[in-house]
């Protein structure tokens, strides 16, 4: 396990921004009412935002960041690094986050880079932040994080109405006084197959025949360039790794769930998510989740669910939370954060 101590660093702001248009679990067409209130039951995802084609991730990151930057009273040529985490780049290249870094009007001088990283992806970016900034003497810096693309198969209901679409800008500043992060981070890449998407990429390069549909079962239709989710195996990887990850986090940070103001998981489904709060014997009350108005929203999902479910207490008290990612990769993590006072203003929409 890679269990480590970041120190000097915080959180100022946390901003997400969703698209105005609401998708309805209760209207999927593609399978029975009967079968609609079995998936509405078991996954909590009741509604969900969908992007319209000409928007991507990468134009909710720069809403975010502005209302961050404008709310902060940052200048923009004082922020020294941007990290864009997600799975649906504007381009297969240039990088994203060099695209931010003109349109935000940031300085050159900046460091700039995208990280392929879906529903890991804030414990892994805050990892990277945090180490730029403890190690190598930046100030200021935005890690953006979201996913926005329509590679989920309509006629697929393993994967359809299950993703909702986000973006979201955490802004962090150097601080001497800051408690340390504990992090916890782990990888087992013999599972890529449980969350994929077959071709695209320089493996298998799209051509004509990739973008064929092939029925593969009963209710999913779908071709090699969708999204392949394997349930079962997610579900029993999320079981068998994320509670061990997060008691082996605890006994790091010599603290526990006690300790802990609020535990805030990746948004992956309410039947996963529900489980792992049984196992680790958490209230309801101390695991806040987003799950019923926005899906899944792949790296977004903690920012989403801390700006919709916890704003005030982020912006007003001094908390011990505890985010958790895992899924896609096969990638998960945790994090333990001491916050105060984060600048957390109202859930964007364009």
């Amino acid at each position: 396990m890679a269990l480590f101590s970041i120190p000097n660093f915080k959180i100022a702001g946390i901003s997400c921004c969703v698209p105005k248009n609401v998708v309805f679990n209760k209207d999927y067409k593609w399978i029975s009412e009967k079968e609609r209130n079995v998936l509405i039951k078991k996954t909590g995802i009741e509604e969900k935002r969908h992007a319209d084609s000409d928007t991507t991730t990468a134009d909710f990151c720069e809403v975010s960041a502005e209302k961050l930057i404008e709310g902060l009273g940052w200048k923009k040529e004082e922020i020294e690094l941007l990290v864009f985490v997600s799975q649906s780049r504007d381009f297969i290249l240039p990088a994203t986050a060099c695209i931010l870094q003109d349109k935000l009007g940031l300085s050159h001088s900046a460091i700039a880079f995208d990280v392929s990283m879906g529903c890991s992806g804030f414990p892994y970016g805050l990892s990277i932040v945090g180490n730029y900034i403890a190690h190598c003497g930046i100030k200021k810096a935005l890690l953006m994080m979201g996913d926005v693309s329509p590679i989920s198969s309509y006629r697929d209901k393993t994967t359809y109405p299950l993703f909702g679409h986000a973006g979201s800008a955490i802004a962090f500043e150097y601080d001497e006084k800051a408690a340390p992060m504990h992090f916890n981070l782990q990888t087992d890449g013999s599972g890529y197959k449980a969350i994929m998407i077959p071709a695209g990429g320089m493996r298998n390069f799209p051509t004509r025949k990739m973008f064929e549909i092939k029925k593969i079962e009963k209710g999913v239709y779908r071709n090699n360039m969708q999204l392949v989710l394997d349930g079962y195996a997610v579900f029993d990887f999320s079981l068998r790794e994320v509670v061990p990850n997060i008691n082996a986090l605890l006994q790091f940070a010599e603290t526990s769930l006690d300790k802990t103001d609020y535990v805030v998981f990746h948004q992956a489904n309410m039947l996963i998510n529900d489980t792992l709060r049984k196992k680790l014997k958490l209230p309801v009350e101390k695991v806040p989740s987003s799950l019923k108005k926005f899906g899944n929203t792949s790296s977004a999902s903690i920012p989403v669910t801390v700006v919709t479910e916890l704003q005030n207490q982020v912006a007003n008290q001094k908390l011990n939370i505890l985010y958790c990612g895992f899924g896609v990769g096969l990638s998960w993590g945790s994090v333990i954060a001491q916050t105060e006072n984060i600048y957390c203003p109202d859930l964007l929409e364009i």
